[in-house]
Formats: C-alpha cells, sequence, structure tokens
C-alpha cells in the first residue's frame, strides 16, 4: 500500500491503509453509539410523558420463542411481528390493554433473551430494556412446553439482576399449554404468582387480566356512590366507559348510581360524589 497518497478526504501522507481503515472503523463505531443513545434521550422523553398520567406499564419478558409477541398481541388485539426467529422483536411496542376494572394499562413487549447474553448485546439493547426497569410490573413469560423451561427461566432471572430490575412485582405467565398432553393440561393450577394460558387459543387471558388488575397500585380503584344530573351526558359516558357500575336509578332528572371507579375518574366527578 502507498503510504504516500494525500489529498482531501484520502489517506494523509505516511498513513497506511490499515490505520486508515481503523479511523473509519471509529468514525462508525462512535456514530451507532450516538444513534443508540438518540435513542435512549426520545423514549426516556416519552417515559416523562406516559408517567405524568396515572397509567402503571407491564413488560412483557422472557426467553426468546416464549411467546411474548403472541401474548401480547392477544392482549392488546395489535399486529405485532410473531416469529420463532432469534431476536424477532427488536423495538419494543407499547400498547394500551383496559383492565377489568376498566382501568387503562400499558403492555410493553421486549427483545427476547438468551443463553449467555453478550455484555455487547445488553448495551446494544439497553434502550429497549429500560422498560423493563421502568415497569410497575413484570410478566415473566415461559414456554410450558419447552422441557428446558426451567434452564431458560434461570437464564432470564440473571438477566433481570443484570438489569437490576429482580425485586419489581411480577407474575410468571406459562404460555403454550394448548401443546401439553390433556391429562398435564388438567392438573396445572394456577397460584398467587403463576398464571397459565395460551395466547394462541385465549384460554387463560381473562384470568390473567385479573391477576394483572389486581397487582398494579397506579391510579387506584375505588368504590363510590354518584348522583349525576341527566343532562350530564359526558360524565355519563366516562362512568360508562371507565368504571363499573352496580347500580342505577332515576329520579327527579338525576341518575344516582353505585360505581367502582378508578381515581382519574373519580377526581373528574367529584362535583357529583355522595358522602
Amino acid at each position: 500500500m502507498s503510504q504516500l497518497a494525500g489529498g482531501i478526504g484520502t489517506r494523509g501522507p505516511g498513513e497506511t491503509q490499515l490505520e486508515t481503515d481503523r479511523r473509519k472503523i471509529y468514525r462508525r463505531i462512535r456514530h451507532v453509539k450516538q444513534q443508540i443513545e438518540n435513542v435512549r434521550r426520545i423514549r426516556a422523553q416519552q417515559r416523562q410523558r406516559r408517567e405524568s398520567a396515572p397509567v402503571a406499564t407491564v413488560a412483557l419478558v422472557g426467553y426468546t420463542n416464549a411467546g411474548k409477541s403472541t401474548l401480547f398481541n392477544a392482549l392488546t388485539h395489535a399486529a405485532v411481528l410473531e416469529s420463532p426467529k432469534m431476536f424477532a422483536t427488536l423495538d419494543p411496542t407499547i400498547r394500551a390493554v383496559t383492565l377489568p376494572s376498566r382501568r387503562k394499562a400499558l403492555l410493553s413487549d421486549t427483545v427476547g433473551f438468551i443463553r449467555n447474553l453478550p455484555h455487547t448485546l445488553v448495551s446494544a439493547f439497553r434502550a429497549t430494556l429500560e422498560e423493563v426497569q421502568r415497569a410497575a410490573l413484570i410478566l415473566h413469560v415461559s414456554d410450558a412446553s419447552n422441557l428446558l423451561s426451567a434452564e431458560q427461566d434461570a437464564q432470564v432471572e440473571r438477566v433481570l439482576q443484570e438489569l437490576e430490575a429482580e425485586k419489581k412485582p411480577r407474575l410468571h405467565v406459562m404460555n403454550k399449554i394448548d401443546l401439553l398432553p390433556p391429562k398435564q393440561r388438567e392438573s396445572l393450577l394456577d397460584d398467587a404468582l403463576t398464571v397459565h394460558v395460551s395466547a394462541a387459543t385465549g384460554s387463560g387471558m381473562s384470568t390473567l387480566l385479573e391477576r394483572i388488575d389486581n397487582t398494579l397500585s397506579e391510579d387506584a380503584v375505588r368504590r363510590i356512590r354518584l348522583r349525576v344530573p341527566q343532562q350530564e351526558g359526558k360524565a355519563l359516558a366516562m362512568l360508562e366507559a371507565r368504571s363499573r357500575i352496580y347500580s342505577r336509578a332515576y329520579k327527579d332528572g338525576l341518575v344516582e348510581l353505585e360505581t367502582e371507579a378508578p381515581e382519574s375518574v373519580i377526581r373528574k366527578l367529584k362535583q357529583f360524589v355522595l358522602e
């Protein structure tokens, strides 16, 4: 290689081809790192906007091919790519889900974990995995039909410890129970920390939503009585959409209701609340 070539945009005097390639690679590395930092900054701003509202974020985590994206689609009716390929999910997708109490929660689909995830990959996925660090609840999704499920769960636990998220509230979701033999499927029992579901068939989805609803503390639900004028259509529509109504009576142009509603709804309708 010539060491004497020079000029704008070419090698300088005395610069070998190896040094030129190294300089280009370092420039590329700096550019990629800057892009990752920009993604982290934008996601941090998005999280700040979300956290200003009383809506909890629930993060799906699990070993690759545990069925996280299929479960995400089943809960939110989204159309996220479902694929057995490794790292099919690279970017976190966030969608709203309505809980049985009529509260809203945000569900976040994340990248699948693998055994011995290299530190360089953890750094590259950090913008994605920060959703796990900031979540109010973690849904640890496992493949119930996989014989290596226990080993994969241990690997997920190690990655959560690396992210300092191992102490967050968590539900263990055993997915793909439709692939189990009928006798084994019938013997499965849910407990306080574990729910058995099939995202593909929809089995166990209502139980999982109830368990998520009972675990989240954001925007707590309270049972109240209200007296709302019938002409307050906007207030009545809000109660219909965002609360559980147990009784309703009409009298003298007023509607008396007994309802269970989130605090965010109660604050907006506080002038109608009966002591």
